[in-house]
């Protein structure tokens, strides 16, 4: 059970140590954000799975069935980023972070293929 714990506990606070930060750069990021509400719409939701992620690993048995779901909001940024990367409108850095998530959403699979039902 230690494998689960570790995986979602980590990422969580992976991913609030890259988003917070973000809530603050807007008026530093060159262009700036033309849509702000879409913007930090979205530094909000992905900020709320962060602890979404956190609950996961404090209990990996009881929130099994959430870990999926982790899994799949991974791989859709992961699938979404690389479209437009593939489409040439998105900077390759946007995919190598969309692939460090990639590779979480797969330690999410692991970590439910690992919990017990």
């Amino acid at each position: 059970m230690k494998a689960p714990r570790l995986i979602f506990g980590a990422a969580g606070i992976y991913g609030l140590i890259v988003l917070l930060p973000l809530f603050f750069m807007a008026p530093w990021l060159e262009p700036a954000p033309n849509r702000p509400e879409d913007y930090y719409g979205f530094l909000g939701a992905a900020s709320v799975m962060q602890l979404v992620y956190l609950t996961i690993a404090s209990d990996p048995v009881r929130f099994r069935p959430f870990m999926l779901l982790g899994a799949l909001s991974k791989a859709v940024f992961f699938v979404t980023i690389l479209t437009l990367w593939l489409e040439a409108r998105t900077a390759g850095a946007a995919l190598t972070l969309a692939t460090i998530d990639g590779a979480i959403g797969l330690a999410f699979f692991y970590a439910w293929w690992r919990t017990p039902a």
